[in-house]
């Protein structure tokens, strides 16, 4: 049972989210040494590697994956509304769903606010089941977006390892731009002019 009440705001995010991150562009005073994937930028540091999720349908890229020291971290930045968050609708949307796949799930209030754990089926080529993947679901309410993470590999099960995917979780800008779009669509990826591992198709 979560204590989703220290978090019961309309939006869920870090009380000092707007100093330690995750960070609107207007929340940060240079960026030029930030990777820039559109609506997601990255500071570059040792031993980070990220990967550029492609939907093959539409040829756009839909994730950003990041890697470092055996844990990943896959982001998605969405629009919000100016006043309220979409964390806590998002999340149990996403809950419904793997439950209605037969997986399992757990919440939790994390150094973010309110996560989901998951144990989520894989199911082959012909629809029948495989197995199970682990994740951990976390996201932080900003102004007028909202940025999600999907955890995996060592971070899942080492405190420490957790603890650096949530310091690279906050160290990301969130760029909103000026258009309006409804709350939920996903903001544009785009593919940076930097140094970036090769893509992979889903």
């Amino acid at each position: 049972m979560t204590n989703d009440n220290l978090y019961a705001s309309d939006k869920s995010a870090p009380q000092d989210r707007s100093t330690g991150g995750p960070l609107d562009l207007t929340e940060v005073s240079a960026v030029s040494q930030y990777l820039d994937f559109g609506s997601i930028r990255i500071a570059a540091r040792d031993g980070l590697q990220i990967r550029l999720e492609i939907d093959e349908a539409t040829n756009s890229v839909v994730a950003v994956s990041l890697e470092i020291s055996g844990s990943t971290l896959q982001l998605q930045a969405f629009a919000a509304p100016r006043s309220e968050g979409v964390w806590h609708e998002v999340r149990a949307n996403m809950q419904n769903a793997i439950l209605a796949q037969g997986g399992e799930t757990q919440e939790r209030v994390g150094s973010l606010g309110p996560e989901l754990l998951a144990k989520i089926p894989l199911l082959d080529e012909k629809g029948i089941a495989a197995g199970f993947k682990l994740a951990r679901f976390i996201g932080v309410d900003g102004p007028k977006w909202f940025l999600r993470g999907v955890v995996g590999g060592a971070a899942l099960q080492d405190p420490k390892a957790a603890g650096d995917v949530d310091a690279l979780f906050r160290s990301v800008v969130v760029v909103r731009g000026d258009d309006p779009l409804p709350p939920k669509e996903q903001l544009k990826l785009t593919v940076p002019g930097g140094t970036v591992a090769p893509p992979r198709v889903i």
